[in-house]
């Protein structure tokens, strides 16, 4: 039998997870607020050169081991250029559109540390002025921030400390409806790591004894590729991604169950593991659904794509919207929770 969730405290961890901005390649905060939070409770904890978190729990068997990953590095954008009339343009970071984030308030924090609120807006956005409105192409040369400060020219925007380069982050927007609905940015992927980090200090509190040491990386580059293709233990054999399912026309994943991932933009993930998490769920009452996400790659396929010898899957709860405004269900949370809970008690794809 696996420990059961409570997916009220995952979703108030995923909310105070959301509320730290953390676009890929600024997320020391967020990993130095998780790993401050793990060593309070004595769980020990490294980072990696790349600024990820490392946690070992060790089981029973210390020769096959096992590791799992989440990330919590989020889309964003930087500075690219100060425009003459005191307004950004946006380099963005990671796969996403101009639209998803039209009208969204933002964060611009200096190299210098200060934070300066914005508005994320089509240049082209008043009717009254602009007959080309709605029309206008949502693009690099169109959409800019809108700084909240006195500033109407570069120069000025300059004396504030902003420059070219500055990590520009969005407001998530978080909000848990009735203990059901949780909608945010980035659920993509803090619900996961909120998923992990509960997972890890219940077998920590409880002291469960897991079948196999097990790895647990809180990566940090996932949304640009390359956040758990490093620091894979010799002895690890089998990876598990918990990553976000991914819903549309076509697609068998929703709110409310556990996604299992059969094939994704990289390619099939190994059968065995797949067949493996499919049992425990059938086994466990827990509800599922097995998907292939077209346009998508996780860190478990980085994994394979850097050349480890392993066995790789990938699971996570159904995320509606993603990369722009998500939204989950705590019935998908719980059902990914109990699955990967039943997965590090269970034995290993022979």
């Amino acid at each position: 039998m696996t420990f059961e969730p409570n997916t009220h405290m995952t979703m108030q961890r995923i909310k105070e997870l959301t509320e730290i901005p953390s676009p890929s390649g600024h997320t020391e905060q967020i990993i130095q607020t998780i790993q401050d939070q793990l060593e309070k409770k004595g769980i020990p904890t490294r980072k990696n050169h790349k600024g990820g978190l490392l946690i070992t729990l060790e089981g029973k068997n210390k020769q096959a081991h096992r590791m799992l990953t989440a990330h919590v590095d989020t889309l964003g954008a930087m500075v690219k250029e100060i425009k003459t009339d005191g307004r950004l343009r946006l380099s963005l970071i990671g796969g996403f559109r101009f639209n998803a984030i039209e009208g969204e308030y933002c964060l611009i924090e200096t190299a210098e540390g200060q934070k300066f609120s914005g508005t994320i807006l089509m240049h082209q956005t008043s009717v009254h002025v602009y007959q080309n409105a709605g029309t206008a192409e949502r693009n690099t040369a169109n959409i800019e921030v809108r700084i909240d400060a006195k500033v109407r020219s570069a120069e000025e925007v300059r004396k504030l400390g902003i420059e070219v380069g500055d990590f520009v982050s969005f407001d998530p927007r978080t909000e848990i409806i009735d203990d059901a609905f949780i909608k945010s940015r980035h659920l993509d992927d803090k619900a996961s790591v909120a998923i992990l980090l509960q997972t890890i200090e219940k077998i920590h509190d409880e002291k469960i004894e897991l079948p196999y040491t097990t790895h647990f990386l809180i990566s940090n580059n996932e949304e640009i590729g390359y956040g758990g293709n490093s620091n894979i233990p010799s002895e690890t054999v089998e990876y598990l991604a918990v990553d976000m399912g991914a819903l549309g026309d076509g697609q068998q994943s929703d709110e409310y169950t556990v996604s299992i991932c059969a094939k994704d933009g990289s390619g099939p993930y190994h059968y065995g593991l797949r067949k493996h998490l499919i049992g425990l769920a059938k086994k466990e009452s827990i509800d599922y659904k097995v998907d292939i996400y077209p346009f998508y790659a996780s860190d478990a396929s980085a994994a394979i794509q850097a050349g480890h010898d392993l066995v790789h899957g990938l699971i996570g709860p159904g995320i509606d919207a993603s990369h722009a405004y998500e939204r989950t269900h705590a019935e998908s949370l719980y059902h990914t929770e109990k699955l990967v809970r039943a997965y590090l008690l269970s034995e290993m794809v022979k």
